[in-house]
């Protein structure tokens, strides 16, 4: 017996891109009652998805008050140090962001800044090298 899945195959649910359509209804129907309880969201408003579906279609997409487009060279910079001070905690990190989601951060951060840091640590480690191996030779000639 055991837990059914959230996206059983066989309960004839929708699954991959969302359609406007879907969108709309989701939208309308949260205005209208809230979310309440996402587990029965789905029925109660007539989506063939899965209430995990729902939910994060609701907050990473959906939702009022998220914010479109690029990411802003302050944002970048307090996401930088955000995950310096946090790790990889995403939701603290988009809580102090405005409209920004988890997923944003999270996908803004493995597909930019990682290989950038990378990258930027890399640069420091040479110049360190250089620095020191020039050290060593001023002292071997005095």
């Amino acid at each position: 017996m055991g837990k059914t899945r959230c996206c059983s195959k066989d309960l004839g649910l929708n699954r991959g891109a969302w359609n406007p359509k879907e969108d709309t209804i989701l939208t309308d129907y949260i205005t209208l009652h809230g979310h309440g309880e996402w587990k029965s969201l789905p029925h109660k408003a007539g989506l063939k998805r899965s209430w995990k579906s729902c939910r994060m279609r609701w907050l990473n997409y959906l939702r009022p008050g998220i914010k479109r487009g690029n990411i802003s060279e302050d944002e970048e910079e307090l996401i930088i140090r955000l995950h310096g001070l946090l790790g990889n905690r995403w939701s603290l990190i988009a809580g102090r962001l405005q409209g920004r989601t988890d997923n944003e951060i999270k996908n803004y951060w493995n597909s930019h800044l990682s290989k950038k840091m990378t990258l930027s640590r890399s640069s420091v480690h040479q110049i360190e090298k250089i620095d020191t191996s020039s050290k060593s030779i001023e002292e071997s000639e005095n």
